[in-house]
């Protein structure tokens, strides 16, 4: 008759055991609270404190950086000035360069347009920007051109103003002066402008028998040429030179030459018309 009630006592006594042990849970967790709570007896130094001592250290901090720069005030205020000053000298600098620059553009235009004005046809009367003859024109852009190179010659303006006034001059027939605006302008840092010059100063030099001079130029446009300037145009003319002076073997070599290196263009199509035509 004991037998059946033996499961029944197993599980209470399991209940039982189970109680004790969620018992002694809750009293370690009271426990550590109440460690906790001892703990936070002992340090009083709380969040909010933490808090208000990291701010005690920032105000310090600024404090500091206030002192020093209340110490060193005339530095900085020195320091302060000199910035402003660079930076209004640099905008003036960019301003006065732009509007400088803007008349250069302008001035150097009017020039062109008197260089390709049209002349007056013979008999008809005379119109404002109409010149009766070509050295007319030449003389008046000429004049505008010297003026360009001379108010704006830290532009780079100028450079070109110094080649059209070498290449006007050269119309007028005062080599001279026109030898002398072509070098400037040869001297210029824009390689494309440089080498035009260069060639109208051989050909300048080619006219007033100084042919020595205008192949040492011949061959170096050859050896750099640019886009406005071409190895096969520089060596064209030199081999013009060399035929002009009777040299015929040195101005074939250079056609064929000029023929070989630029068979579709125009160089080598003319250099292959002068070859045909020495045959």
């Amino acid at each position: 008759m004991i037998q059946p009630f033996g499961p029944r006592r197993l599980q209470v006594n399991q209940r039982k055991s189970g109680s004790a042990n969620r018992a002694a849970q809750i009293g370690q967790c009271k426990s550590g609270s109440a460690n906790q709570a001892a703990k936070d007896k002992r340090n009083p130094v709380d969040t909010q404190t933490r808090h208000a001592l990291k701010q005690d250290r920032f105000a310090k901090a600024a404090a500091s950086s206030a002192s020093w720069v209340g110490e060193h005030r005339s530095g900085v205020l020195r320091w302060v000035i000199s910035v402003a000053v660079v930076l209004v000298v640099v905008i003036a600098v960019l301003v006065f360069w732009n509007l400088r620059t803007s008349a250069a553009d302008l001035a150097l235009g009017g020039a062109m347009d008197a260089y390709n004005a049209p002349l007056a046809q013979p008999g008809e009367p005379a119109e404002p920007g109409l010149y009766t003859t070509a050295a007319a024109r030449a003389k008046e852009a000429n004049r505008q051109f010297v003026a360009v190179a001379h108010d704006y010659s830290w532009l780079p303006e100028a450079a070109k103003a110094h080649y059209f006034a070498g290449v006007t001059y050269e119309e007028l027939g005062e080599n001279s002066q026109a030898e002398s605006e072509l070098k400037a302008a040869a001297g210029s840092m824009n390689h494309n402008l440089s080498n035009l010059a260069k060639l109208a100063l051989a050909g300048l030099y080619r006219q007033t028998d100084r042919d020595q001079d205008a192949i040492s130029l011949y061959n170096e446009l050859a050896a750099k040429p640019s886009e406005t300037v071409s190895s096969g145009v520089a060596q064209l003319d030199l081999a013009d030179l060399y035929a002009a002076e009777g040299k015929q073997e040195q101005a074939r070599m250079l056609w064929a030459k000029v023929k070989d290196a630029d068979k579709d263009g125009a160089a080598g199509s003319i250099a292959a018309q002068k070859l045909t035509a020495k045959q």
